[in-house]
């Protein structure tokens, strides 16, 4: 009984942080534009792409019948975000006028993003 409230626990803040992250790209873009490298592309349009993606998976993680999926999609999602990782590390630490410790970017890259990963596996399995 434990373990379903703690899966249950789990799923609905997957959910919840997947549909604020995926917000937050139409609400604050420029946060994410300074992370994007010039070579990507239009970082407009990956900015908009990687929020409905976020928006997506956490509407798909809400039904049993897509939920695996949507797990899947994620861990997909987060590699992808691995270049905006490296690029931000490779700017100081800094996107635009924010700037951060290197230790905290790099523990973002290196121990937050595969707990993360983690995350969305186990998602696959509730």
């Amino acid at each position: 009984m434990a373990t379903q409230i703690i899966h249950k626990l789990s799923l609905f803040t997957f959910i919840a942080v997947y549909l604020v992250a995926g917000i937050m790209h139409f609400i604050k873009p420029d946060i994410y534009l300074e992370v994007i490298p010039d070579w990507l592309g239009n970082k407009l349009l990956i900015n908009y792409i990687a929020g409905i993606a976020e928006l997506i998976v956490a509407s798909m993680a809400v039904f049993f019948k897509t939920r695996k999926m949507a797990g899947y999609l994620t861990i997909a999602m987060l590699l992808a975000f691995i270049i905006s990782h490296v690029y931000f590390l490779l700017n100081g630490s800094c996107a635009g006028d924010l700037c951060i410790p290197s230790w905290i970017g790099w523990s973002r890259l290196l121990i937050i993003h595969p707990i993360l990963i983690y995350w969305a596996y186990k998602i696959t399995k509730i």
